[in-house]
């Protein structure tokens, strides 16, 4: 197998790293594209040291029967890796149902990243949680930059100053990751979620758990949060506003897969904070959970600022290269026998995450 990694067009991260194209080279040749890891500080030396090849962008496309990238790969790319070539990125094809249908005009398989079941078995290779936990740290970070004033509680010799309240509405792996770096910052934190099965987490992390009675908490959703009935939905607004007014951050971190963020922060509870309030929106990209958010972009309004940022974990491109190319070997240990492609689709995390096969359609709509 010929495993290439090109230099991402929008990302500082890099598909693969040195420590993982060390492991591959057994049953593998590596191309990887010159400069390719430059934005997350590794030279090309140290690929070649790995024993990859380091390539021109033209030759790692036409020459890659397995292409790697964080970021999928354009067309004119696709169009020119050889035939019965396969990619492994991360094509969301749940918040775009038709990008299965446009792939499949290529001879190649596609394999989706985040289309990882959520089981056991696939837990080290889901990448989603990966960035999902360094998103929930960075955001943290993020609001302290921001926040006109200290995190912690201090007592000094001028007096004493409180500590900084912060909410964190959605307690998955990015909100959890969010809890724990906002109380080592020294906040008190407070958390929501419509999933009361994740208080005892909550609460684990030194975090108080804010619940709203009556939650729809449907265990087939791999863990996703799912949509409320209309009077939890009110309960849920009244209850968010009179805590939104108290906090000094918010972070939100929402998401419906398949479905536009669930707005959880009107304008109107924005204009209740307090002026030089921080929220930091981490379901920007899905329409945000504040409904006054811009994706990629930092706005103020009324002296509150507003973060809408769905991809903070490229911020770190260092660790986030490292999870995700350690994600991708995980993948690869099961899709590859002595570098060649097994295609048991009769394996969970192969089905799950192939949408396209030989250019035919394979993806369904979970």
């Amino acid at each position: 197998m010929i495993i290439g990694v090109l230099k991402e067009e929008a990302d500082t991260r890099v598909a693969l790293t040195p420590d993982v194209v060390k492991k591959l080279t057994e049953h593998n040749q590596i191309l990887i594209e010159a400069g390719a890891g430059g934005n997350t500080y590794i030279p090309d030396a140290e690929y070649e040291a790995a024993g990859a090849t380091i390539s021109q962008r033209n030759d790692v496309i036409s020459k890659s029967t397995l292409l790697l990238s964080i970021r999928p790969p354009a067309e004119d790319i696709l169009s020119k890796l050889p035939q019965g070539a396969s990619v492994i990125s991360s094509f969301r094809p749940y918040e775009d149902a038709t990008v299965p249908e446009k792939l499949s005009k290529f001879p190649i398989n596609v394999f989706s990243m985040d289309m990882m079941p959520r089981i056991t078995m696939a837990q080290d290779k889901d990448v989603l949680s990966s960035m999902a936990s360094m998103a929930g740290y960075r955001a943290v970070l993020e609001a302290a930059t921001h926040l006109p004033r200290y995190f912690p509680m201090l007592t000094t010799a001028a007096g004493s100053i409180p500590p900084a309240k912060v909410l964190i509405l959605g307690a998955g792996v990015a909100g959890l990751q969010a809890i724990a770096t906002a109380k080592r910052l020294g906040s008190v934190v407070e958390a929501f979620d419509t999933r009361a099965a994740v208080r005892e987490e909550v609460q684990s992390l030194g975090a108080k758990f804010v619940e709203v009675e009556g939650s729809r908490d449907d265990k087939a959703a791999g863990g996703y949060a799912v949509e409320q009935t209309e009077e939890y939905k009110q309960k849920q607004r009244e209850l968010i506003f009179d805590r939104a007014s108290k906090s000094d951050v918010i972070i939100t971190t929402a998401l419906l897969r398949g479905k536009k963020a669930p707005i959880l922060i009107t304008k109107e509870m924005v204009e209740a904070m307090k002026p030089g309030s921080v929220i930091v929106d981490l379901a920007a990209a899905g329409g945000g959970n504040c409904e006054l958010t811009q994706n990629d972009a930092t706005i103020d309004h009324h002296g509150i600022t507003i973060i809408g940022d769905s991809t903070l974990e490229a911020k770190m491109p260092m660790h986030a290269s490292l999870l995700f190319a350690k994600n991708v070997f995980n993948f690869l240990k099961v899709l590859l026998k002595e570098g060649e492609l097994q295609l048991d689709m009769e394996n969970q995390l192969i089905r799950g995450t192939c949408i396209v096969q030989g250019g035919k359609n394979m993806y369904e709509v979970k």
